[in-house]
Formats: C-alpha cells, structure tokens, sequence
C-alpha cells in the first residue's frame, strides 16, 4: 500500500513561487500545484507508510522557508 496525503501550504506574501520550486526538489513529493483561494500551494506526498507521511511534513516541507501554515490531509482509498 502506497500511503497519500495533500498538504495544504499557506505561503508569507511574496514567497509563493520561491516555495513553490523548493518544494518541487524534495523527495517524497509527488506533484506540487500553485492554486488561488485560501492556501497558496497544494503538495501531493507520497510515502510507503503514513508515519513516513508524517516524517516528510514535520522534517522537510514545514521548515521550507517562506511557508507561513500547512493542512495535511490524508488520503483513505475505500474498496470498490
């Protein structure tokens, strides 16, 4: 089972595109998105397990600079 989750990132003004590129260069994660509305940048991580989920979020997106607040929400696949 491949573990996902979206982390929904709120950016310091002016840092959008600087977060945006570093974020692209971590291991982990799978697509980054610029997007309008309340959060400034969608990541979408993916790991082999929800506490190595937990790891790429505490250890590397939180402390990027420039991002102000993050939501992680994680995926739940239901069997069809």
């Amino acid at each position: 089972m491949v573990a996902a989750a979206y982390v929904l990132i709120s950016t310091q003004t002016g840092s959008e595109k600087q977060v945006y590129r570093e974020l692209e260069k971590l291991e982990g994660i799978y697509q980054v998105d610029a997007v309008f509305g309340p959060y400034d940048i969608i990541a979408i991580i993916q790991a082999s397990d929800y506490d190595k989920i937990g790891e790429i979020v505490i250890d590397k997106i939180i402390p990027t600079e420039g991002i102000k607040d993050t939501v992680t929400c994680n995926v739940i696949r239901f069997e069809t």
